[in-house]
């Protein structure tokens, strides 16, 4: 009989699958290594093994203990696999950007699952690096994993992942793709596998609003570079220990919206259902393509699973509400389709500006149009109202008609986004779409910027 004593034994071992359609124009062979077959569905399986191993060896971690570590998600999987084999708590301390399914997997497992907000900087208290290195000085007998500057976490992918990929190459590789996040992958991978053959390029992919790619081109951390961005598992605005500089070649950098639209050509053209950090690392091996030649055998590592991405990259509305899919936006109708099933909302004459005031507060817009008995007869935006309460403080108490600029032109359904473009002006902060069945919507200038690709 074959079977393993336990999950853990089935860590490793992932197969090597050769990407054809979405490499298109790329002449070299390419190789995805697919994580997804680890039990946790990520690379992370591999170092949570390792690092808990080497912290029991070192009496970091006690029998009994509270395992403490900020994740992304998929590392907290692969702690809360070997916490819960091994009789050990957890307790995971993650980012709001991250998405429902991977805080839902991680409570299903076990774990307990704090939310930080993202747009914060590393050192400030709230930030999940400070709240979990808070916990575990406060919590007894816990064990801090810091897989960002854990060097079991870089070699559990030199003693495992790079000789896996060596051997499965036949030692022919040429080239190796990973996103960098903590950089434990791609500094254990390339290490071994530069010291089998030092020719081997080792690439980087990196995000916009991390630090990796200049600060590897120049030594410059450059603080300017650091913003809040949509990509998961990827990218950092701190230097972990794992990033060995050294053994990287060089970065390439991808959008979110490519590494979102990658994800899901991925699956549709390869038939891998794989995460957000496989969608940029093959957006980025295309921006290299220059470097690959015919005889090269590139092999990029896919991650995680598509299915802790599925109420994000993976559903219409998230990306489309981001502009993120590759939909026409030619006309009125275009713009407004999301909307349609909401009412318009308007002001009556006779009302007064405090009612104007607390709809576009309650409803969050600034613009609305003003109608009688005979229809649209005037607008109030933020200026009109600004302007009025500045001339006088009463305002608030006044029928809109006093305050009101004039009305919103209106379009038809089929007009074009150039001629509605037009219709913008100083006097006139929006445009109205007569939807012909009696209703209109409203298009601001929001709305069309919105629509822009």
């Amino acid at each position: 009989m074959q079977y393993s004593e336990n999950i853990l034994g089935t860590i490793g071992g992932t197969p090597l699958v050769k990407l054809n359609k979405v490499v298109a124009g790329i002449s070299a062979l390419v190789l995805a290594k697919v994580e997804t077959f680890n039990p946790g569905n990520s690379v992370k399986d591999r170092m949570a093994v390792k690092m808990i191993a080497d912290a029991e060896a070192n009496g970091s971690l006690k029998p009994g203990g509270t395992i403490i570590e900020g994740t992304s998600g998929n590392t907290g999987m692969g702690l809360a696999l070997v916490a819960i084999i091994k009789g050990y708590k957890l307790i995971c301390v993650i980012s709001d950007k991250q998405s429902k399914e991977k805080m839902d997997i991680l409570r299903a497992v076990g774990a307990k699952v704090i939310v930080c907000p993202t747009d914060v900087e590393p050192t400030d208290p709230r930030s999940y690096y400070s709240v979990s290195k808070r916990l575990s000085e406060e919590t007894p007998n816990s064990w801090y994993v810091n897989q960002y500057d854990n060097l079991s976490n870089s070699l559990a992918h030199y003693e495992q992942t790079g000789p896996e990929i060596w051997k499965q190459t036949d030692g022919k590789i040429t080239h190796f793709v990973s996103g960098v996040g903590t950089g434990g992958t791609i500094s254990g991978v390339g290490k071994y596998l530069k010291e089998q053959n030092p020719n081997i390029k080792i690439w980087g992919i990196d995000t916009y609003g991390s630090v990796f790619k200049k600060f590897h081109e120049t030594g410059i951390f450059d603080e300017n570079e650091i913003y809040s961005y949509i990509t998961e598992g990827i990218g950092e605005d701190i230097l972990p220990k794992n990033v060995d500089f050294s053994i990287i070649d060089g970065f390439t950098k991808v959008t979110d919206k490519d590494a979102a639209v990658y994800t899901r050509k991925i699956a549709l053209e390869e038939g891998i259902f794989v995460g957000n950090s496989a969608g940029a690392a093959i957006k980025g091996l295309l921006q290299l393509k220059e470097h690959f030649k015919p005889e090269d055998v590139v092999v990029v590592l896919f991650h995680d699973s598509g299915s802790r991405y599925v109420g994000k990259m993976y559903n219409d509305e998230w990306m489309r509400e981001r502009g993120f899919l590759d939909e026409k936006i030619t006309k009125a109708e275009d713009i407004i389709k999301d909307s349609l099933a909401r009412p318009l909302i308007i002001v009556r004459t006779e009302e007064l500006v405090s009612h104007a005031i607390e709809r576009m507060r309650k409803h969050n817009i600034s613009q609305i149009p003003v109608i009688d008995i005979n229809g649209f007869v005037g607008s109030v935006d933020e200026t009109d109202l600004f302007r009025s309460y500045v001339n006088d403080k009463n305002s608030v108490d006044k029928p809109i008609r006093e305050i009101m600029g004039k009305p919103y032109p209106i379009v038809k359904l089929g007009t074009t986004i150039e001629e509605v473009s037009k219709l913008f002006t100083k006097e006139s902060e929006a445009v109205l779409v007569d939807l012909e069945n009696g209703n209109h919507q409203i298009i601001t200038k929001s709305d069309i910027i919105g629509s822009i690709k």
